[in-house]
């Protein structure tokens, strides 16, 4: 035992030699059920765990003496275990000292940090309970006797553990009055599952290959794509997909062109299947998709084929179901319906996944968010942070959107290259200001005003329903006048499932592998790689996946195959959008100029321009209409041969499609659409054509 124990002032009664442990409890069942004939099976003892325990204190005198003997009890009698899960599951399997080897206190830690943080000869724990009246822990590394950590008199309890390592599992002891609670430790940095126990973890440990090698693409660059662990690469049945088999299909994300991998959330939840957004232990990485390693293999080899990660996050609410944070210390302050220190407990608790919004107003709950923020850029080397439904914590008032100010300037003053994104979908331009300028200070948000108008647009029943006017505005809009403040997409997890459904699958029903099912989606993926924005694909729409998101529904590769003309399409916008042949830098550009609407035949032309000349200025003719317009006529911002890149209409995407040939464009004198030339060309049925000229 290390030299720096302290043991507690004042006597500590020994409990008899003549009384071993089983005899203490035998004793406490006998006195209670004492009115009984024999003692009650164990399905009808639940109801007298309560004074057992209660007996077992007033027989030991010492409350952490009766913990530990309950815990061995429940850990070694499977009818107690399974009346008492929660006592149950404190311990791994093993032998465990007696109460008389328990061993003393520690003094509190001196050392910085949260959680449980190893250091060269053990582990500090601290934990925040400023309910509790005593605080333990126990372990691998005590035989799973509770030690007493000490008390900082400022919420905290904290000691350095010179035995305790990396790998070994843990959980606190709280007393609060005469309540005993097994707690999992809220900042635990893994966990063997939701409901099981902490485990200590080093997140040192880990060795990265490719960080410095990588750089974050330029905010007009990215392209992004939405990927869910459990779903993106899955066979059905057995478990989800994980980190490993998702690693195993980034080749086919780099040879696509996407440089941004925006992850569903993947911190500890319930069960094996869920997207995400239900987190029971937000500090630790979804075991079930391959922990924490998992997850950081996951990042370093993004990085070493030049694709970022974006990690989605879940600050609005926490749970609600297997949440250690849920009365943590005890307190509900009055109502069992309140969630205690870490949450509102008032009308502010409510939001739409249940009465777990936290309360941001308090301090140490804000810093518990901002530390988690800056563990996932720090620790895990993510490239940034989605923030889910930034609307609902802004909901909060003053509270939430001070929060919102505080993880931006903690992602930002770390590394100022790495990225938050907002999921507010409220249009407010404040949620993209910097917050210097009092914005929240997110770097982009997720917009409605593209998704809205394109998606009625795309999925309307006849072209009489198309409102072209509406689709240049979604073209146009933009957050304090740069287009990089905007996310655009024509399908998100939550627009491909909620009653929704994948865009193929609403364009055409039954038959979503059909010509006018792929001809939308390569008119909707055209305009969301043209139109100013950053561009992100929900998984699989790249070759025109069917159905409805879901997080049991692993994405069908076999479509890959199947509709391999979609994903070259897919690819050809891409790398136009990258400008890789550098022919399309204006795609890269903040400039954008709608200068032919006609909503007769359903066809919309734009200008997109960085510096503007051969080689920048870009041209997308878009036609939402059903039938083939031939000699179209339009303006021209320049003289010269327009060459076509891109025509959705080419057999080669899809022999269904009618093949139209738009060819290059000789400008005319004469001016259109305020715009000093014109020319004509075809243009196939639901089908973009995109122009640039040689450098």
């Amino acid at each position: 035992m290390s030299t720096n124990v302290r043991r507690r002032p004042g006597p500590r009664d020994p409990v008899p030699a003549e009384q071993p442990t089983e005899t203490l409890l035998e004793r406490a069942r006998r006195e209670v059920f004492a009115a009984h004939v024999a003692e009650p099976p164990a399905a009808e003892r639940s109801q007298f765990d309560t004074q057992v325990q209660a007996k077992l204190v007033e027989l030991t005198g010492s409350p952490v003496r009766a913990a530990a003997i309950w815990a061995k009890a429940t850990k070694d009698d499977p009818a107690l275990a399974a009346l008492n899960p929660n006592l149950a599951s404190s311990g791994a399997a093993g032998t465990r000292k007696p109460v008389s080897e328990m061993q003393p206190p520690l003094q509190s830690s001196q050392r910085g940090g949260m959680g449980a943080v190893p250091y060269d000869t053990g582990t500090l724990f601290r934990v925040w309970a400023p309910g509790a009246d005593q605080v333990f822990v126990a372990g691998d590394f005590n035989g799973w006797n509770p030690t007493e950590i000490g008390n900082e008199f400022n919420g905290n309890f904290s000691l350095d553990y010179p035995d305790a390592k990396p790998g070994q599992q843990y959980k606190f002891l709280i007393r609060r009055g005469q309540d005993w609670m097994w707690r999992l430790d809220p900042r635990a940095a893994q966990v063997t599952n939701s409901s099981g126990n902490d485990v200590i973890y080093d997140q040192k440990a880990f060795q990265w290959h490719h960080d410095l090698d990588f750089k974050m693409p330029p905010k007009n660059e990215q392209v992004v794509y939405e990927m869910h662990i459990g779903s993106f690469d899955d066979a059905p049945g057995w478990g989800p997909g994980n980190f490993d088999s998702a690693v195993a299909k980034l080749d086919h994300l780099k040879d696509l062109g996407v440089n941004v991998v925006e992850v569903m959330p993947s911190a500890e939840f319930p069960g094996d299947f869920s997207w995400g957004y239900n987190p029971s232990d937000p500090f630790s990485v979804e075991s079930s998709y391959g922990g924490n390693d998992g997850m950081k293999k996951f990042v370093d080899e993004a990085h070493a084929r030049g694709i970022a990660v974006v990690l989605d996050t879940v600050y609005n609410h926490f749970g609600p179901s297997d949440l250690p944070l849920w009365q943590f210390d005890g307190q509900n302050f009055g109502n069992s319906g309140n969630g205690g220190i870490y949450f509102y407990n008032d009308g502010r608790k409510s939001t739409p996944w249940g009465d777990t919004r936290p309360d941001f107003g308090r301090k140490e709950v804000r810093d518990y968010i901002v530390d988690n923020a800056k563990m996932w850029t720090n620790d895990y080397h993510v490239d940034g942070l989605r923030l889910d439904a930034t609307y609902s914590i802004r909901d909060a008032g003053g509270d939430g959107y001070k929060l919102l100010q505080d993880i931006a300037d903690a992602v930002h003053h770390d590394a100022p290259q790495k990225m938050v994104t907002a999921e507010d979908l409220q249009s407010n331009p404040w949620v993209t200001k910097p917050t210097a300028q009092g914005g929240a200070g997110a770097d982009n948000q997720w917009d409605p005003n593209f998704f809205h108008p394109v998606d009625a647009a795309l999925t309307a029943s006849s072209d009489q329903d198309i409102d072209i006017g509406a689709v240049a505005g979604a073209i146009t809009a933009n957050y304090n006048g740069d287009a990089t403040q905007r996310v655009v997409y024509i399908k998100s997890h939550d627009e491909a499932a909620n009653g929704h459904q994948r865009l193929p699958s609403e364009v055409g029903g039954w038959d979503s592998g059909g010509r006018n099912a792929l001809k939308k989606t390569l008119l909707g993926a055209a305009l969301e790689m043209t139109t100013p924005g950053t561009p992100m694909l929900l998984q699989g729409e790249e070759w025109a996946e069917p159905g409805t998101f879901a997080a049991e529904t692993p994405l069908n590769w076999d479509n890959e195959r199947k509709n391999g003309g979609v994903e070259s399409a897919y690819r050809d916008l891409i790398h136009l959008r990258r400008n890789f042949s550098n022919i399309t830098q204006g795609l890269k550009g903040n400039n954008v100029n709608v200068f032919h609407q006609d909503n007769d035949n359903k066809v919309v032309a734009f200008h997109r321009w960085d510096q503007g000349g051969p080689g920048d200025d870009t041209l997308v003719v878009a036609n939402l209409g059903g039938r083939s317009l031939k000699d179209y006529a339009l303006g021209l911002p320049s003289d010269g041969s327009w060459k076509v890149r891109f025509n959705s209409d080419w057999k080669g995407y899809s022999d269904q499609f009618d093949g139209t040939n738009s060819f290059d464009v000789g400008a005319q004198p004469g001016g259109a659409d305020g715009m000093p030339f014109h020319g004509q060309l075809d243009l196939g049925p639901q089908s973009v054509v995109i122009l640039s000229k040689d450098r």
